[in-house]
């Protein structure tokens, strides 16, 4: 079966589990932003015009949109267009699906194809090249890498996986903010209402932080419309993970990410800039973890690994996961 969606409706429930299942079953480098969360909260915040080309059959799912281009000719894309997080094709059964499709006559019009999320040593990316080299030029046209911990062992096990080092600058300074007061407040949300002013609160931290102070950061547009969307959406499936790290009843920091499954997805963090020197980043981190832990998570995105900006993320992470984004070019 096929949907075409125009402007921000979404999928019907049963793709949606299906989509969310494949997401999570297939080994994905990132399987929450290979869901259908990460992925229709973009297209309504950021390109609710675009037409979605979603296509489900035999256990498998494709999840496209269309993007008009110059010379009037119409490119595939992933609907997550912009950082490329999550993989496109999903189930055993994808490369055949995708090929099945685009040998049919109604997608001709695609003269261009971009496929995200290849695992490039997988078996999977092999079967797909094979698929289409007959009918498209293949060519590579981006990395990525993410980087992702375990939570196996729980909070004591996470940190043993941990320099001695980076464990030490940890509890000296969680005895340094238990000292001054801060303390730390959890939020799972699982309403638009109750998600609604916690996003405020984050809003209002992000000012403070050296993120807002230069406005790069999720109080500048698209992120910011980006982030309420996804916020709300996971609210109302009760998967949004919020926290506030609080100083005598003001927020100085928070810390936000999403579950998908037993994985948790790590979003955006922020801090008061006058708090820099407390290693609140590090202290909301840990905390997060112990939250997790408890509730039995498995592993512990963060993301990509990209640029001297991401470094710090070496610090809490043991996992190295590659991906590829194809461009296909119709012969």
């Amino acid at each position: 079966m096929e949907c075409a969606y125009l402007a921000d409706t979404f999928c019907p429930a049963e793709q949606k589990r299906l989509w969310q299942k494949l997401a999570l079953g297939t080994q994905q480098a990132d399987p929450f932003c290979s869901g259908p969360l990460w992925q229709l909260s973009f297209h309504a915040a950021v390109s609710p015009r675009r037409r979605l080309r979603i296509r489900a059959d035999d256990g498998a799912v494709l999840a496209f949109a269309e993007q008009p281009l110059s010379d009037g000719s119409v490119a595939l894309t992933p609907i997550e267009s912009h950082w490329l997080f999550g993989a496109c094709l999903l189930g055993r059964a994808a490369p055949a699906l995708l090929e099945g499709w685009l040998g049919e006559s109604g997608t001709r019009i695609f003269s261009k194809i971009l496929i995200s999320g290849i695992r490039p040593r997988g078996s999977r990316a092999a079967s797909l090249l094979q698929r289409l080299e007959k009918d498209f030029r293949v060519l590579h046209f981006a990395d990525g890498l993410q980087c992702a911990a375990s939570l196996k062992g729980g909070l004591d096990g996470f940190l043993a996986r941990r320099s001695a080092n980076h464990r030490q600058k940890l509890a000296k300074a969680r005895r340094r903010a238990l000292r001054a007061g801060i303390v730390f407040e959890r939020h799972a949300p699982r309403t638009a209402e109750e998600a609604a002013p916690l996003y405020a609160r984050m809003l209002a931290v992000e000012r403070t932080s050296w993120k807002g102070i230069a406005a790069c950061g999720m109080t500048e547009q698209p992120a910011r419309q980006l982030y309420a969307v996804l916020v709300r959406h996971l609210a109302q499936e009760g998967l949004a993970r919020i926290m506030f790290a609080r100083h005598e009843g003001v927020d100085i920091g928070f810390i936000f990410g999403g579950k998908a499954g037993n994985v948790y997805r790590g979003q955006q963090f922020s801090y008061h800039d006058a708090w820099k020197r407390w290693g609140i980043g590090n202290l909301l981190q840990v905390e997060q973890v112990r939250w997790l832990c408890e509730e039995g998570a498995c592993r512990y995105d963060m993301g990509p690994l990209d640029g001297e900006a991401m470094r710090y993320k070496e610090h809490w992470t043991e996992k190295r996961l590659p991906l590829q984004s194809w461009l296909l070019l119709r012969r």
